[in-house]
């Protein structure tokens, strides 16, 4: 269980500014809590390190809680996600945002993870049992009787009777925002039995689970029922390197004694406190070597557990994940064990593929019966076909999306600058859930492929990850096969770039995925094909060569490279030659056919094919995953979106613009329907609303993307013909923009200034990657090859295919599907994930401020927090609103007659155990303000739908035993009538005479309980102490027990009572004098230490009696400083020798005048408005130093040191004088070290406590050296 470390929810912050919301964020991030809510978003910091949990426990754990019941986790929000869906029937959406390296990648594959494996949690621990109020339902299951009270509001378990009249409870007025106080306390036996039998006695009460102890509570996370403690799952370590526990749950008895299987192992030491290989995972640091011997020792139990072995391998483990047959085996042999309640924090999981391999490699070796009628070929497909058959359509698909992430993630992703595991494209899960919660089927949506950094690799970056694992983790046969070399660097694309030991086994979960997907070894082997075809294209060497007619040609110098590449393609060499040396080419083998080309212009074709064939082949990979996913019927959708990051990099090109300009937009969606769209919905709603401001970044988006006059749209311009006239063209449409700026008249740069930060993009090579489109004589080249893969990847170059209107440009197509995008998420509740990067060097516990309060800014988080802070999170139509919940009101179900639906809506509201304040109802919709509300509200309706359910069963029930007990009812009439009567005779003697007995208690009671109320009442006055009319007075007399509300109301009446007398002893004088105190307490409590002493001192302001002096009359109407506020002889301090100076100060309701003490002729006269602060030491001192604004004045007098026995006094009023003349509050400094001016020089006053008691203590001694005025106290 998490500490409260921090706060979970940023919306329930004290004091809520930015910097705290930063700070709450560090404090958490420090403990390695990596999440925090903003009402139902969360952000999400990098953690750039692995942190450990038991996912599936976590699953479990989330999947059967509300969302603030749990520590902030990424789980949470999904299941919030996931349980609208199933309740509501409303296509959700989970968008991920945030710049690269934010951690956007492992975030997404922890949602799919949670997607795909939240019904598994109904196969591992027992389901929450409803407790019914049928005749026939007398006990709950074990599972509610241990999780009665320690379970949350949320589960669904414990009990408290909401009846038709409902007592209301004082505590429920509390702010739902609050986080509340643990639990109640656990009821006592007799008090449940008490709660059964009134439930058997009126079956019109409701019994309903609901506590209303909340997420920071210890209690609300209950431990597991131990009779299920014994189901394992394997902690994962990354995404693919996962703790295998099979060597612990198979291993020999004695290990079994000696504790079980371990929650740990040494390698996860090691990437937690961090290993120098660089042979590590890019996500956790894994090692290779400790993982092989992992893998060996495991192998070494498991062949020698026979016995075992053969009962594991009845149990036919299932593919892609052995967590099934180690909780099996588990659950045979292994000790009931205390599940970790500290294991809720975490990253990501994957189906563990390396663990059924391992698996089925040592149950291969075991003996096994001869099959009944033939043999089976041991080859990839049979066997996986084999393990899909015995394996349920939601297995199936669990496995299947885990595998196409992992494979999508080998093809479409890559090491950059900023991040180790970057996505270079964005996708879009569309996730197809069933009424059950069953996903039935996914559809995958990529948008932009990065396809440049095939044969454009930055220096310090690598290509896309295949093409590593492909060289380092195929064996000799397969890189044979492929005519390819495990040495990187002999391939140009890869060339600069370098190579990690954890390529080589990440290959074998990459070319699994393709075997668990469904795909047949032709097409797996056609998949490599392509992609070493890419790798071998980038090796062509184009040669120029001078043609007898003069012109320039080329060749290629490295012709065997070409037979290779033509073999792999099943292509003849000279066509492929042809195509690319040749333009126009007619896709003959003969050489002299079209016209030839230069080295520059081959070149340029060569590296537009291989990003053409690599993007070609991800969308035909990812076109034939849906295909394995598609569902048969139309669903309900759960979304998650996955784009591309905010990138600022040192040279910024076309990639950078479309990067950009796509998270532009994500964020301009976020910023419409979130900030934008909510607040003016409150305002047509007729509700109390506060304006939030807010950047709207609309104009940049409309800069880019403008019909006409967008960049976008003039890059596509036709008339353009080179980069020069296009950044030109830009110049002069975009001109005055405040959002664009030009780098210079020699530049070939523009800028822009996104939401993020200001990007300065060069035009070079602009036109030419927005137009990289292959020609059309090139595509009928290899669509001669005799692989089908390739063929179906360039079906323009079918000769019997009607020529179609020209491809569309990479800007029309950047602007089209992300129109097509966000008119998906528009129709969808969006739930917000923002992704943080805490610092720029990728290292874990490193938290830098400047770039978390930049990505705070930009991401608009504080007006998101101050939304969900003031506004409300749910909103419904009045019709959906009171056609969802009128089953929660006996007066509404199932048809309501008493007038208008805002009247039972109103009805519905009031009738329910929720604070009403929590719902407004506006002219068209009704309001819920907490998430917290909202799901206890759904609590209820799920749990009313289940008692009707229960109703129609009863109703059913009773119709079928009310026929069987009217034929048996005739035969037993007879026969039971004499011995109910006689039975009749005796209750009535016995209930008769109880009857008497409980009236003559009641009686008795009575009478006692009123002369106890009558002694307490005549009593009060007598017992009171005689000083009780103080306002500070605590006393009051003792009550008894069923007194102690009445005698809780009466001592804060009479509470009132003495302070309102106490109050009305004031006059104006004394207020005036209070309203003084109170700010010199503000001011200097625990601050001052002198000003304990000045507590007890009323402020008396004219010490002298200034305002009677005739002479001070005169010069007052002169100065217009009629009224005097403080008036006192005090000291002035020389600026040159620190001397004390006898000085009559006056305070002003204007200005501070400086007086001789006998002439009463003014020396200084300083407007109140000049003096805008004031510095005191924290010591026992008298002295203070007015700092005067740097004006005329200021700059040649400089600032005024005082002491004076009214220090506190002086300082309180001048504060009230300043704040009254300015409208605004002085900086009151108080410090040990502080500067002064003194005309045109700074001088430094340093406060030394000299440590004399307080008795002893004399007068400060002041001494001036030089720029430095020490004063020792």
């Amino acid at each position: 269980m998490e500490e409260e470390i921090g706060t979970w929810d940023s919306v329930l912050l004290e004091n809520l500014s930015e910097d705290s919301f930063i700070s709450n964020i560090h404090q958490r991030y420090k403990r390695d809590y990596i999440y925090t809510y903003i009402g139902t978003s969360v952000v999400a910091l990098n953690p750039y390190h692995h942190i450990s949990e038991h996912s599936l426990d976590n699953v479990r754990n989330y999947g059967n809680k509300g969302i603030f019941q749990l520590p902030p986790h990424i789980y949470g929000l999904t299941n919030l996600a996931y349980q609208s869906l199933k309740d509501q029937s409303e296509d959700q959406c989970v968008l991920l945002t945030g710049e690269s390296g934010a951690g956007k990648t492992e975030t997404f594959k922890m949602i799919v993870n949670f997607l795909t494996h939240i019904q598994e949690r109904s196969l591992c621990s027992t389901p929450n049992v409803l407790r019914k109020q049928s005749s026939t339902s007398s006990t709950s299951s074990g599972v509610v009787h241990s999780h009665r009270r320690a379970s949350s509001s949320c589960s669904g378990t414990a009990n408290f009777i909401i009846c038709k009249n409902r007592v209301d409870n004082p505590s429920v007025g509390i702010s739902r925002r609050q986080s509340p106080s643990p639990g109640p306390s656990q009821r006592s036996r007799t008090r449940a039995d008490s709660i059964e039998r009134q439930t058997r006695r009126n079956i019109r009460e409701k019994i309903v689970d609901f506590d209303f102890s909340h997420h920071k509570s210890s209690e609300n996370i209950s431990v597991l029922n131990e009779s299920h403690a014994h189901h394992l799952h394997p902690a994962k370590s990354c995404f693919k390197h996962q703790q295998t526990q099979a060597n612990a749950c198979l291993a020999t008895p004695i290990a079994l004694k000696a504790g079980g299987c371990s929650s740990s192992s040494p390698k996860y030491m090691l990437t937690a406190y961090g290993s120098g290989s660089g042979s590590g995972c890019r996500q956790c640091g894994h090692s290779k070597c400790i993982r092989a011997q992992s893998l060996e020792k495991e192998e070494q139990a498991l062949r020698g557990s026979n016995s075992r072995l053969a009962s594991v391998h009845k149990m036919q483990p299932q593919r892609g994940s052995c967590s099934n047959l180690i909780r099996q085996h588990s659950t045979e042999s292994q000790p009931e064990r205390e599940r970790d309640r500290h294991s809720l924090m975490g990253s990501t999981q994957r189906i563990s593929l390396y663990d059924a391999h391992k698996i089925s490699k040592v149950l291969a070796e075991l003996p096994q019966p001869p099959p009944p009628t033939s043999s089976i070929s041991p080859t990839p497909s049979a066997s996986s076909s084999l393990h899909r058959r015995h394996k349920s359509p939601s297995q199936r698909l669990r496995e299947c999306v885990t595998c196409a992430d992992v494979f999508l993630e080998a093809m479409g992703n890559a090491c950059t600058l900023k991040n180790n595991n970057s996505s270079r494209y964005g996708k879009l899960f569309d996730i197809e859930i069933d009424f059950k919660g069953d996903p039935m089927g996914v559809h995958i949506t990529h948008y932009m492929l990065e396809k440049t950094r095939i044969t454009d690799t930055t220096i310090g970056e690598r290509n896309f990850h295949i093409f590593y694992q492909l060289l380092l983790g195929a064996d000799l046969q397969l890189l044979k096969s492929l005519k390819l070399y495990r040495n990187v660097e002999r391939y140009e694309l890869l060339r600069n770039t370098t190579a990690m030991e954890e390529d080589r086994s990440n290959f074998h979960y990459t070319k699994r995925s393709l075997d668990v997907l469904g795909l047949c070894c032709d097409e797996i082997n056609s998949i490599f094909r392509v992609i070493a075809v890419v790798l071998k294209l980038g090796n062509f060497i184009f040669v120029p060569v001078t043609n007898i007619d003069g012109t320039e040609g080329c060749q290629v110098s490295n012709v065997y490279e070409v037979q290779e590449t033509a073999q792999l393609l099943n292509l003849e060499a000279q066509v492929l030659i042809n195509c690319l040396t040749r333009a126009n080419s007619s896709n003959s083998s003969h050489e002299d056919v079209g016209s030839e080309m230069d080295a520059r212009q081959a070149a340029s074709n060569r590296n537009t094919l291989c990003r053409t064939l690599y993007s070609r082949l991800f969308t035909w990979l990812v076109n034939k995953i849906n295909e394995t996913l598609k569902s048969n019927q139309r669903e309900k959708n759960l979304a998650l979106l996955d784009f591309y990051g905010f990138e600022v990099l040192d040279h910024n090109s076309f990639e950078q613009f479309a990067i950009n300009y796509s998270a532009e937009k994500i964020h301009q969606n976020f910023v419409f329907h979130v900030l934008r769209s909510e607040q003016e919905l409150y305002m047509r709603e007729g509700l109390e609303w506060s304006r939030i401001d807010y950047f709207d970044n609309e104009s940049i988006c409309e800069l880019i993307d403008k019909p006409s006059y967008g960049i976008l749209s003039l890059i596509n311009e036709s008339h353009l013909s080179n980069n020069e006239a296009l950044l030109l063209r830009i110049q002069q449409c975009c001109a005055g923009h405040p959002n664009f700026m030009t780098s210079g008249s020699n530049s070939m740069c523009f800028q822009i200034r996104h939401f993020a930060n200001v990007v300065n993009y060069s035009i070079n090579r602009f036109l030419e990657k927005n137009s990289d489109m292959l020609p059309k004589y090139i595509s009928g080249a290899f669509y001669q090859s005799k692989l089908s893969l390739v063929q179906s990847l360039f079906p323009e170059g079918n000769p019997r295919r009607q020529a179609t209107k020209k491809p569309s440009t990479l800007a029309s197509n950047i602007r089209t599907q992300l129109q097509t995008l966000l008119a998906i998420v528009k129709h969808r509740r969006t739930h917000y994930v923002f992704c943080i990067k805490p610092n720029e060097g990728k290292q874990p516990h490193q938290f830098d401020l400047a770039l978390v309060q930049h990505q705070v800014r930009y991401m608009s988080l504080m007006p998101l927090v101050h939304l969900c802070r003031t506004g409300h999170c749910f909103h419904l139509l009045h019709v959906k609103f009171f056609h969802r919940y009128k089953l929660l009101n006996s007066l509404t179900w199932p048809h309501f007659h008493g007038g208008s639906q805002v009247e039972g809506i109103a009805l519905i509201i009031r009738n329910l155990p929720l604070p009403s304040a929590e719902f407004t109802i506006g002219t068209k919709n009704v309001f819920v303000r907490s998430p917290r509300t909202v799901y206890e509200l759904e609590q209820f309706r799920r749990l009313r739908i289940g008692e009707l359910a229960v109703l129609i069963q009863k109703m059913f029930r009773m119709y079928h035993a009310r026929k069987r007990y009217q034929r048996m009812r005739h035969s037993q009439m007879v026969i039971s009538s004499a011995w109910r009567t006689w039975r009749a005779r005796e209750e009535y003697r016995s209930l008769k005479y109880k009857r008497q007995v409980k009236w003559a208690i009641d009686v008795i009671g009575r009478y006692y309980r009123q002369w106890k109320i009558r002694q307490f009442l005549l009593t009060i006055p007598l017992r009171l102490p005689p000083n009780t009319l103080s306002p500070l007075s605590t006393e009051w007399p003792a009550s008894p027990v069923f007194l102690a509300d009445a005698s809780r109301l009466l001592r804060s009446i009479y509470h009132r009572w003495k302070c309102y007398i106490y109050r009305n002893s004031f006059d104006q004088t004394a207020r005036n004098r209070m309203r003084e105190k109170v700010t010199a307490s503000i001011i200097f409590k625990d601050r001052k230490a002198s000003y304990a002493r000045s507590v007890g001192h009323p402020f008396v302001g004219d010490y002298v009696r200034l305002r009677h002096n005739q002479q001070w009359k005169k010069i007052c109407a002169e100065t217009n400083d009629q009224y005097v506020v403080f008036a006192d002889i005090i000291n002035k301090i020389a600026r040159s020798s620190g001397k004390f100076v006898p000085i009559l100060l006056v305070l002003s309701t204007s200005s501070l005048l400086l007086l001789d003490q006998r002439t009463l002729q003014i020396k200084y006269r300083v407007p109140a408005s000049e003096i805008y602060r004031m510095s005191l030491s924290p010591y026992l001192d008298d002295i203070a130093v007015f700092h005067v604004k740097a004006s005329e004045f200021g700059r040649k007098k400089g600032d005024f040191v005082f002491q004076t026995g009214h220090v506190i006094e002086i300082v309180t009023k001048m504060f009230l004088v300043i704040q009254n003349a300015t409208g605004k509050p002085p900086e009151i400094h108080i410090s040990t070290e502080f500067e002064a001016n003194f005309g045109q020089q700074t001088v430094i006053f340093s406060f030394k406590y000299g440590g004399m008691s307080d008795l002893a203590q004399g007068p400060p001694k002041v001494t001036r050296k030089g720029n430095r005025m020490e004063i020792i106290v």
